[in-house]
């Protein structure tokens, strides 16, 4: 309208734009299109289609830190909104609950590890059970492994597996289930010279390390597949892991993955 104001009438660019209502910084910008707006559309459809949990925070993580692009956060949100990839979130009803003591946080690798058994279904209905272990920290998934049951033996035979080639920890932080106070598992620790570290009956929270590390699990691989085999479980948990380590950013850490600390340190 200022434009067509100052060339029918002959009137001065400020004389139009004051009449208009218009800054004159207004008038005279000229708009680009900016190829990476395309791109960055691109890669956050692309990432949403891939990790359809992700939301937009772990997409703009991954983009800086693991592909080190250095676009500015509200620009890439921005292009978030206008493609609508906003996860839905359910609001939850908050229960008052007494303070949590602090865990205490491990400064080298392989100072305490953690470990918790989570259940799932296979296709067929049968049960499903699922072994794993984490590192507090990095918060490095050290070994997910699947089977339809998972007894003491089993738990000793992959710990030993993981200390092949992780290197033997300190201490594991774990809960009071039968296959954790088997004897079998406290004569191999007290062999290895592990110290198991035992949380309280029904306080969760002291393990709060791999509970947090269970609902990744849960959100990401679990109840985003139907396993048809435990084969088809265990190549799907191995992939997943792969992932998680290498490429995921994780928010309790900077927002990089727990290899880049693990790297770093």
């Amino acid at each position: 309208m200022a434009r067509t104001a100052i060339q029918r009438h002959g009137i001065s660019i400020r004389f139009g734009c004051q009449c208009l209502g218009v800054s004159e910084s207004c008038y005279y910008y000229d708009p680009k299109f900016s190829s990476e707006n395309a791109e960055i559309a691109d890669w956050l459809l692309r990432l949403t289609a891939t990790h359809k949990r992700w939301g937009f925070g772990l997409c703009f993580l991954y983009l800086r830190n693991v592909k080190h692009y250095g676009w500015n956060h509200k620009r890439v949100y921005r292009i978030y909104r206008e493609l609508e990839l906003n996860l839905r979130i359910k609001p939850r009803r908050r229960i008052k609950r007494d303070r949590p003591d602090a865990l205490s946080v491990p400064t080298a690798v392989n100072q305490v590890w953690s470990m918790d058994f989570m259940s799932d279904s296979l296709a067929d209905g049968r049960l499903l059970r699922t072994f794993n272990v984490l590192d507090d920290y990095n918060r490095e998934g050290l070994g997910i492994e699947v089977d339809l049951s998972l007894p003491s033996a089993r738990v000793i035979r992959s710990l030993e597996q993981i200390i092949e080639w992780r290197g033997k920890p300190c201490a594991i932080r774990l809960d009071n289930g039968p296959e954790y106070i088997a004897q079998s598992l406290v004569d191999w620790a007290s062999k290895n010279r592990i110290t198991l570290m035992y949380i309280q009956p029904g306080k969760p929270t002291q393990n709060a390390y791999i509970e947090r590390y269970n609902r990744t699990v849960r959100h990401e691989w679990l109840d985003m597949h139907a396993f048809e085999s435990v084969d088809h479980a265990q190549h799907l948990a191995t992939e997943w892991l792969w992932l998680y380590n290498n490429e995921r950013p994780n928010t309790a850490i900077g927002g990089v993955p727990p290899r880049r600390l693990l790297e770093a340190a």
